[in-house]
């Protein structure tokens, strides 16, 4: 993998075929500095050439291996790992596991083994007897809205999740699902989708950084962006910080300016 951006007096000993280490896709994918209130929501999706988010609604055949290690690297630097109820159900979620490749990085982080996971839904349609729920390595949140199914938020209390109120009446709001998260010390933030939730982030403008994919794929068909759902306004500017290459997949990062 070579790094093509930022260019600095590294850049050419960057330019190689060699896999990165996991340190240095660490390093390449830091969070940035927070100060005591701060907090941070990166997404993290892949996308063909002509836009495509998936394929036969999955993510796994427009990705690759390398993809697959910053997906990893993602996940173990996060504090929370936030995904749709959707997605939980088409990708077919676990618990995220620890990985003794970052297992220094994260106690001197002061972080846990792994991330836990955050689960977005308003109608709680989900199946609170797989392992996400009932034996992950951190307990798995579930934010939903002050309407939600009372039979629903027993059922999901009882497996051993953490229901969290973050919107009034069946709305889950993006805005509260990062302040409630960020609250009980949940502040590097990690967004998986699906492209129905990115879309939600993007609308409140509570997305700090997009990392892509960008993957030397065509597919046509009618699958969905990464983000979807009512237009913003204006557009929302990011800045380029970082693209690295490998085989024709580029694998970008955007931040808020």
């Amino acid at each position: 993998m070579r790094r093509l951006f930022p260019v600095t007096d590294q850049t050419s000993a960057d330019r190689s075929d060699r896999p990165w280490s996991p340190d240095e896709l660490a390093e390449a994918y830091a969070y940035p500095e927070l100060g005591p209130d701060g907090h941070w929501l990166r997404a993290n999706m892949v996308s063909t050439l002509d836009g495509a988010a998936q394929h036969d609604g999955r993510s796994q055949p427009i990705s690759s291996e390398t993809d697959m290690q910053i997906f990893g690297t993602l996940r173990a630097l996060a504090d929370v790992i936030v995904v749709g109820a959707e997605t939980v159900r088409q990708e077919g979620y676990r618990p995220a596991r620890a990985r003794q490749a970052f297992a220094e990085r994260r106690s001197a982080s002061g972080q846990g083994p792994a991330a836990a996971i955050a689960v977005i839904t308003a109608s709680m349609d989900l199946d609170f007897s797989l392992p996400l729920f009932t034996s992950p390595l951190v307990p798995t949140l579930v934010l939903t809205g002050a309407a939600a199914p009372a039979e629903r938020v027993a059922e999901a209390t009882g497996a051993g999740a953490q229901v969290v109120i973050a919107g009034d009446g069946a709305v889950v709001d993006p805005v509260r699902v990062v302040r409630e998260l960020a609250a009980r010390g949940l502040r590097r933030q990690l967004t998986e989708g699906g492209p129905r939730l990115l879309g939600q982030f993007v609308a409140a403008d509570v997305l700090d950084e997009l990392c892509l994919t960008i993957s030397p794929m065509l597919t046509a068909g009618d699958a969905q962006r990464i983000a979807g759902g009512p237009s913003v306004t204006v557009p929302h500017r990011l800045a380029a910080a970082g693209v690295l290459e490998e085989a024709g997949f580029l694998f970008t990062s955007y931040r808020r300016i």
